[in-house]
């Protein structure tokens, strides 16, 4: 069992020798993916771990992996893109141009979702998709647009649930076990790593997507970022968050109105 204090040392470190601060993360949930690595690779003591996250570049990108949670995957939740679809396009489209960021995008799926339906849309040419965040390794992922064809059969169901009527397998080139995704989504995503703790807004965003990250802040940190989103949106534009996440009772609650069940928010001020 790894005390708090050792949680303290580890998470200083970070920040001293790294810049990344991961003390605004929820401890519970910290403290469980510690644990799982340091069992994960057989370190005998904290005090290993420890040593090798200070002394191990290669070492510390495996542990950010770890501990910044990369598990999405394409038209997960088929309603959300479904309402997407419905009923946030139509109104983007009414725009000269589309800027939408996905916040915290890990390996791209979610980003590469989204281009799929701005095409469908006839909306892609004048769209850009912003996909950040603070790990350059899960990007360079994005950035190939390969994904394991093992995923394609369940990808394919949830976008055909989500209102898609194409093949999907029209999108991506099948080779040794993995999915190309088409150059004509990829070439309209922009990527860059951004860190939610510590980095400011940069362009003004029609849509934001951020599913499924808040619920590893605080509620301090959740709050910082919801006034970043809040500083990166004109009015009348959307903000989407997962599941589990609410702008209840945030400090950005009133700027707000939520349009239907699928954690999707409209600006109103």
């Amino acid at each position: 069992m790894i005390e708090d204090e050792d949680i303290d040392l580890l998470l200083n470190d970070l920040f001293d020798l790294y810049g990344y601060d991961f003390t605004s993360y929820s401890r519970a949930s910290l403290q469980r993916r510690i644990e799982r690595l340091c069992m994960l690779d057989k370190f005998p003591s904290f005090a290993e771990l420890r040593y090798r996250v200070r002394n191990d570049p290669e070492y510390l990108k495996r542990f950010v992996e770890e501990i910044t949670v990369n598990v999405t995957e394409m038209f997960r939740d088929p309603s959300f893109y479904k309402s997407l679809r419905d009923d946030i396009l139509p109104v983007l489209g009414t725009k000269p141009f589309i800027r939408i960021w996905h916040a915290g995008c890990s390996t791209g799926e979610e980003v590469y979702s989204m281009a799929i339906l701005l095409k469908e849309a006839n909306l892609l040419r004048k769209s850009l998709l912003y996909a950040t965040d603070l790990n350059p390794t899960v990007l360079e992922k994005v950035r190939k647009g390969i994904f394991p064809l093992t995923q394609m059969k369940q990808y394919s169901e949830s976008y055909i649930a989500s209102g898609g009527t194409r093949d999907f397998s029209s999108y991506y080139t099948a080779n040794y076990g993995q999915a190309k995704f088409d150059s004509e989504l990829s070439e309209k995503i922009i990527i860059s790593t951004h860190n939610l703790v510590s980095d400011s807004s940069f362009n003004e965003f029609d849509l934001i997507l951020c599913r499924n990250v808040l619920i590893y802040f605080d509620k301090k940190l959740q709050d910082r970022v919801l006034q970043l989103f809040d500083a990166s949106l004109g009015t009348l534009s959307y903000l989407a968050l997962g599941t589990k996440e609410t702008l209840k009772f945030s400090v950005v609650q009133n700027k707000f109105k939520q349009l239907n069940r699928e954690k999707i928010w409209k600006k109103i001020e």
